[in-house]
């Protein structure tokens, strides 16, 4: 599996109090559509407190974006790194993106 990680700077219209918490973009790629990833990954958003949202993309890959503590949104990448029971994750791509303050994780369509 391949991890590539960027970070974005900190982005002029970053909430207030927002700063303490972390937010990453992960584009999941392998076999990861039609076997519950989606609601595999809203699980572990929500065990670990963390808000944003899954979604599938058109190419094949699940987009991520999870908001939160930042020991909880490492956490987070770690475990979606492995995916669930009957997927296959090929490749993890993560970017730290400024804090858009959701107010939960949900499932995008």
């Amino acid at each position: 599996m391949q991890l590539h990680m960027h970070r974005s700077p900190a982005g002029l219209n970053a909430m207030p109090g927002a700063s303490e918490n972390k937010c990453v973009r992960v584009m999941v790629r392998g076999a990861v559509q039609g076997v519950g990833f989606r609601y595999f990954t809203r699980r572990v958003a929500l065990d670990l407190g963390l808000a944003g949202y899954v979604r599938n993309m058109s190419d094949g890959s699940v987009e991520a974006v999870a908001e939160g503590d930042p020991a909880g949104v490492d956490d987070f990448i770690e475990i979606v790194g492995k995916g669930p029971p009957g997927s296959r994750v090929s490749g993890l791509k993560v970017t730290e993106v400024p804090p858009a303050g959701f107010a939960r994780f949900e499932i995008r369509l």
